[in-house]
């Protein structure tokens, strides 16, 4: 059976779905990492990605906006020059009511009767301005670690904007050599 696409799930329809103690058969998350990066040092600089409106975000969308992002800071920044931090778990249960399909499929689905759907997934449910993800970094690295999250943001199903902010931390510093 064909997965439905991610705009069937965007919008902030019904209540959220989130005891799972009462549901079976929950596939799980595809997110494997919320935090990625040098975990130990501490960043001068923040950069964080917010969204700019409500709506839902899957599992999958989630991760593959993280590697996109994880990727992009490795390549360009370096390993211990950062640290990422998703912000938000998906723990909204999607529903689908499955339909047959193909040949004699009308005369073998059941319709609308106890339409109340299986579980399929799960999201995160965000709000306006909320932040996904952020990058800890220091100054020299804030326009590598912009773009990073603006390609991150490409997977993500609701427009997104970048903003600074300074955590109050000084940055190390450098030993000068001998």
């Amino acid at each position: 059976m064909v997965r439905k696409p991610g705009k069937m799930y965007r919008n902030l329809a019904k209540k959220a779905y989130t005891r799972r103690e009462y549901m079976g058969g929950i596939p799980g998350s595809k997110v494997v990492q919320f935090d990625m990066g040098n975990l130990t040092d501490e960043f001068p600089l923040v950069v964080s990605l917010a969204v700019d409106e409500a709506c839902q975000i899957r599992h999958t969308a989630l991760e593959a906006a993280r590697i996109s992002i994880n990727r992009h800071l490795i390549k360009d920044v370096g390993r211990m020059n950062y640290r990422l931090k998703l912000r938000v778990f998906p723990h909204h249960v999607l529903r689908e009511n499955k339909q047959a399909t193909g040949a004699g499929a009308d005369r073998v689905s059941e319709g609308m009767r106890l339409a109340f759907g299986k579980p399929v997934g799960t999201a995160a449910r965000v709000t306006p301005g909320q932040e996904i993800f952020s990058v800890y970094t220091t100054p020299q690295y804030l326009d590598q670690a912009k773009n990073a999250l603006k390609a991150g943001s490409h997977k993500l199903p609701s427009p997104t904007h970048v903003t600074i902010r300074e955590t109050g931390v000084q940055p190390a510093p450098v030993p000068e050599q001998a």
